[in-house]
């Protein structure tokens, strides 16, 4: 019988980390960081003005 030995959780964390390291260099990590951390937060403005809107909606008719 084969057993393959499969990478799984946190290994993967890991892997990609390392990936990341090699494809932007660790200099332009935590420019990545921070630009990704302002794109969530513009996403989450988005989505709770859109909730807003939505409800306001639903409340006129």
């Amino acid at each position: 019988m084969i057993y393959y030995n499969f990478i799984v959780g946190q290994e993967w964390i890991f892997i990609i980390l390392i990936a990341v390291i090699f494809i932007f260099g660790a200099k332009k990590i935590p420019e990545l960081a921070k630009t990704l951390g302002k794109a969530k937060g513009e996403y989450e403005k988005g989505r709770i003005e859109g909730e807003k809107e939505l409800h306001d909606f639903k409340d006129k008719n």
